[in-house]
């Protein structure tokens, strides 16, 4: 039985809250199903409407473009890791147990499935990885963060920046230092898997190895 949780995004990001209807759920379901086979270059809503046997028209009332509906794809992964961070260290008062915990909800977010039947986080962590920059290195960036588009990212990153605080109070940029634990995750795993020459990890299990990497590096840098 899925679990009810429903992750509430930026109005701005769509036309019509694909999360309210059967249509929109299967929307968002085959749009991370569609990316993942051909990539975000080649996807596009004529593709995805043949394959959920619809037409265009209709999913232009729910995305304005496949850019929004790319980026309400990263948001909803950025809520999951913030839904992730905040209850795994729910009543844990240590702080670098928290760091710790945190870590491992970045690298292995996929595997805590939330069970939400339209959304498979692994393929949509796969999407995150290969895609997600392109969500905010774009031309827009400074109009779409100007009404909140992003705020999802920054909420994040202050959670995470609050924990690097806690850890260490006089490190000096722990904002930096969270926005970069979270490229770093994706962008090693990425290096990892399709440019080794990029990255130290070597071991098949990239993901641990991924782990341990950036806690060597926490470890370094603030214990």
């Amino acid at each position: 039985m899925p679990v009810k949780i429903k992750i509430d995004l930026n109005d701005g990001l769509y036309l019509k809250d694909p999360q309210e209807s059967k249509l929109g759920r299967k929307i968002i379901k085959f749009s991370i199903e569609v990316i993942n086979k051909i990539g975000f270059e080649s996807f596009n809503f004529k593709k995805l409407a043949t394959e959920i046997n619809s037409t265009e028209a209709s999913l232009y009332r729910y995305f304005e473009n496949k850019h929004l509906l790319l980026l309400y794809l990263v948001n909803w992964y950025w809520e999951w890791i913030n839904y992730l961070i905040i209850f795994n260290t729910m009543n844990i008062e240590d702080p670098k147990k928290k760091l710790k915990i945190i870590v491992h909800s970045l690298v292995f977010a996929t595997m805590d499935n939330s069970l939400v039947e339209f959304i498979d986080e692994s393929k949509l962590h796969k999407i995150v990885v290969f895609e997600g920059t392109k969500a905010y290195h774009t031309f827009e960036v400074n109009k779409e963060d100007s009404i909140g588009l992003f705020k999802s990212y920054k909420d994040l990153t202050i959670i995470i920046a609050s924990i690097i605080s806690e850890v260490n109070p006089d490190f000096k940029y722990p904002i930096t230092l969270a926005s970069n634990l979270f490229e770093m995750t994706n962008n090693q795993l990425y290096f990892a898997k399709h440019l080794p020459k990029l990255t130290d990890v070597m071991n098949s299990n990239h993901e641990k190895e991924v782990e341990n990497m950036l806690n060597y590096f926490l470890e370094k840098l603030l214990f």
